[in-house]
């Protein structure tokens, strides 16, 4: 692997003075607009830059703008009682944050909602490649949105080139996931839902609500790709439902697997790794399938130092950077969270155990 400029892994640690950034995404009908007219119509004190590229159905939104009558791109600010900023655009908002920057200092926070169909994964890069962008805000956190109703019927959807299917990838990909319209489904449905949901991610912080009547402070300020919000990495996951004997299912197209190792991990070698697995894809499961990655987080004690490392990816996209220090008393444990398909246990342990330095 070449170490030229264009490898080198994109340092995501928000400066201070960045804007953060939040995306909402979910499948159609989820409550995405519910969600951000509520946002727009609340006295919450804060001052938020909404971006939409649909139209919702609340009157707030509706009576103060609308699109041309030749369907033209509708970019025009309106800024609203509350201190919130709100914009519709017909594409995937990047021009709409790069017209917002123009407007920095009258807001402190933007939320990106995207279509119904989208994949949250290629927006979120965009947020890490885009060095123009990178140097005005940072991604905070990706929040998916699922309708209690319809999710189990979209979740077992087949593609039929065999890919994964959009539902899916929203919530594999999900810092946040709320479980909206609960008043219209049974106790057990509900149950059902949430077990697959789980299945799919289990470090997602999961909500239900209906209406998308949601608590702030539990969708922004996730910092999901910076520094951790507690302690340590671990409390994290065990606080989410993180649990070590989680079985992995191979016959589900989406899973999550944890490994946990101790020992000190040779940073250099674990960068061959992620790059073969996210860059290359050539590491294949016991069925010779390729394991596809869609979304990685994990702690690690990286060799030669006493302060442990956080490492994020998303797609393709990795990153890792030092966050609290070990404890003297602590047990050095690795904890490497994966979120795709074709995980193979057996296979990626037998990978990050050649990343120890010490490999019994």
């Amino acid at each position: 692997m070449s170490s030229s400029d264009e490898d080198e892994i994109p340092d995501l640690v928000p400066a201070a003075d960045k804007v953060p950034i939040t995306i909402i995404t979910g499948f159609l009908g989820a409550g995405k607009t519910t969600l951000l007219n509520y946002v727009l119509s609340e006295q919450h004190g804060k001052r938020i830059a909404v971006i939409m590229n649909e139209f919702g159905d609340g009157d707030s939104i509706e009576k103060s703008m609308s699109v041309g009558s030749g369907g033209e791109q509708y970019e025009e600010w309106l800024e609203l009682r509350n201190g919130c900023l709100c914009c519709s655009v017909k594409d995937n908002g990047v021009k709409a944050i790069e017209n917002l920057m123009t407007k920095k200092g009258r807001f402190d926070y933007i939320l990106l909602e995207t279509t119904g169909l989208a994949d949250p994964g290629p927006i979120a890069s965009i947020f890490w490649i885009d060095e123009e962008l990178c140097s005005d805000i940072f991604l905070d956190g990706i929040i998916t949105m699922v309708d209690a109703k319809y999710c189990l019927k979209y979740l077992s959807e087949k593609k039929e080139d065999g890919s994964i299917n959009e539902c899916t990838r929203q919530i594999a990909l999900a810092d946040v996931i709320i479980i909206n319209k609960t008043d219209l489904v049974p106790v057990e449905e509900l149950n059902d839902l949430r077990n697959n949901i789980r299945s799919i991610n289990t470090t997602a912080k999961v909500m239900e609500t209906s209406h998308a009547k949601t608590n702030l402070d539990d969708i922004l300020d996730l910092n999901a790709y910076g520094d951790l919000a507690t302690n340590s990495l671990e409390s994290t996951f065990k606080e989410r439902g993180y649990n070590i004997n989680d079985r992995h299912s191979i016959d589900k197209s989406v899973t999550t697997l944890t490994l946990e190792l101790e020992g000190n991990v040779d940073k250099e070698i674990l960068d061959k790794f992620l790059q073969t697995l996210l860059w290359e894809k050539s590491i294949l499961n016991s069925d010779d399938k390729p394991i596809e990655l869609y979304r990685l987080k994990g702690v690690l004690s990286l060799s030669h130092t006493d302060i442990r490392c956080v490492v994020q990816a998303v797609h393709e996209l990795y990153d890792s950077h030092p966050t609290t220090p070990w404890k003297p008393e602590e047990k050095r444990i690795n904890i490497l969270v994966f979120i795709g398909r074709n995980l193979d246990r057996d296979v990626l342990l037998k990978h990050f155990k050649q990343c120890l330095m010490d490999k019994t």
